[in-house]
């Protein structure tokens, strides 16, 4: 059925058929009013009287008040839900009202996002950027109105890697791959930890992206060697190392975790990337994508100077078998802990010596250069987007 939008008076309405019909995730009923060409229209499916689905996709706004996000990835999600009878908005904390939703939806016919303001959508998409914002009061009260109103949403938040590894810990399948982990609060703590390991990573617990990562090595004479991206420093003792980076250590919450003699390919070592999404009450592999250290072995990041390799040509039925054993796991432990994942990425890799380890879990993926794997993330999410929408 087609229906429009008055974007003077903020209205929705159809007009094929006088009767009661409803819009939106709380099921509000649409009125029925004679068609204005001048409005914007779409068609939408329609399911026992009800139209849709509709879309919400969260996200937020910079400092400067633009709004931010993954444009791309919006813009797409739009344009199939409307090939398929549906229709998606974004929008931000700031534009949450009682009873309705201020936010923007793109018009492929037009290529431009237009402001309009929506009833409660049939599901939220949760691709807020940001961890402050989306742990400030005003979005977490309004995941709570969600819930209230029995409107689902995914993803519900970013993942600390340190919360990660203990939901993992005592899980009986992916206890044994994880690498060893601690929190790098405490100096004696730190200290035998790399003393047992030799060489270990430090990550802050709620950074992605492979920002903030370093390598400490204890080198001869008890010598201390840190490496990162953009600095190497030595210190002649433990001691001195933690003087000069106690602070930054505890502030952003690092964790220590031991190094993992990665499995080469043409002589730099490589990772796994899994994309993944929810169907049918299961979890499936969307795309494997291989990152290659090569400017830097210190991370496999692409912006980082990794390199992207097809995951075909590494491929065994080996490696086949541990990525779908983690990913059935790992998306059901974190949606009975955390709340429903529909989305996430895993970075994993395999050892030297053929072990298998999950590094971390990312709940808001970012974008890989595969054109074949976004394709189908798109596919796959529309998909999705239908099935928890009940469309």
């Amino acid at each position: 059925m087609k229906i429009y939008y008055d974007m003077v008076a903020a209205q929705w309405y159809q007009s094929e058929i006088e009767g009661i019909y409803t819009f939106g995730g709380e099921k509000k009923p649409i009125s029925y009013n004679q068609a204005d060409t001048d409005h914007l229209s779409f068609e939408l499916g329609i399911k026992n009287n009800h139209l849709g689905p509709l879309i919400g996709i969260m996200t937020a706004r910079k400092r400067n008040g633009a709004v931010t996000g993954n444009g791309p990835l919006f813009i797409e999600l739009q344009k199939k839900l409307i090939s398929h009878g549906g229709i998606s908005f974004i929008f931000t904390s700031e534009g949450v009202y009682h009873d309705s939703i201020e936010g923007y939806t793109f018009l492929p016919s037009q290529e431009k996002w237009i402001k309009i303001t929506a009833p409660y959508p049939n599901l939220v998409y949760n691709r807020i950027p940001f961890r402050k914002s989306e742990q400030a009061e005003r979005s977490q009260r309004f995941f709570q109105i969600l819930k209230d109103r029995k409107i689902p949403f995914f993803n519900p938040c970013f993942i600390d890697k340190y919360e990660l590894y203990y939901l993992f810990k005592n899980h009986p399948i992916l206890q044994k791959y994880l690498p060893k982990t601690i929190l790098a609060a405490h100096k004696e703590d730190l200290f035998s930890f790399l003393q047992k390991h030799g060489t270990i990573y430090l990550k802050p617990a709620q950074s992605a992206k492979g920002k903030g990562i370093y390598r400490l090595k204890q080198i001869e004479n008890n010598k201390i060697c840190l490496q990162g991206l953009n600095k190497n420093e030595n210190f002649p003792t433990f001691h001195s190392f933690w003087e000069h980076w106690e602070k930054e250590l505890t502030m952003k919450n690092y964790l220590a975790q031991e190094e993992i003699d990665s499995a080469q390919f043409e002589g730099n070592r490589f990772d796994f990337r899994i994309l993944v999404h929810a169907e049918q009450n299961d979890y499936q592999v969307t795309g494997i994508g291989i990152r290659q250290s090569y400017h830097q072995d210190l991370t496999t990041h692409v912006p980082l100077g990794g390199r992207l390799l097809p995951y075909g040509l590494l491929q065994t039925n080996e490696h086949d078998d541990f990525i779908q054993t983690i990913v059935k796991h790992a998306g059901r432990v974190l949606s009975d802990e955390l709340g429903f994942f529909g989305e996430f990425s895993i970075d994993a890799c395999v050892s030297h010596s053929g072990n298998y380890y999950l590094y971390e879990v990312n709940s808001k993926p970012m974008s890989f250069d595969e054109t074949e794997i976004e394709d189908k993330k798109i596919n796959q999410l529309c998909s999705l987007f239908y099935q928890i929408a009940n469309f």
